[in-house]
């Protein structure tokens, strides 16, 4: 029923302006939307991210956005660095840890959160 419709991810925030500033200038998304000081809609390839206020922001424990970036994570990674992103370290059974990347086999996967601790990842498809 659902398969062929695009989905959106919902991400909540305490402060928009905080979180503008993640998103755009430290991810690099493009705005295209915005419902006052509610709601931020950004594009991510083609898709959408809608980045919201709430009093729940940064409740969620687990990975909330991930972006599939086809081997050039490595590249990213050095890239987000360089504009502060802080990666995590999990233990992961099976998965080495090179660098900040988490590497199972041919699978590579880094995780880094935003200023209200949404968790966030890439991954190498």
């Amino acid at each position: 029923m659902l398969g062929n419709i695009n989905a959106v991810a919902n991400l909540a925030v305490k402060d928009l302006a905080v979180a503008r500033r993640f998103y755009e200038d430290i991810l690099g998304l493009a705005q295209i939307d915005a419902e006052g000081d509610e709601v931020v809609v950004y594009r991510s390839g083609n898709t959408r991210i809608n980045v919201y206020r709430s009093s729940f922001a940064g409740t969620n424990q687990a990975t909330a956005v991930t972006w599939s970036v086809d081997g050039d994570i490595g590249r990213l990674v050095a890239a987000l660095q360089a504009k502060g992103v802080r990666f995590e370290h999990y233990d992961i059974p099976g998965a080495t840890l090179e660098g900040d990347i988490h590497v199972t086999g041919d699978m590579k996967v880094a995780w880094f959160k935003d200023p209200d601790g949404n968790i966030l990842n890439l991954i190498n498809d």
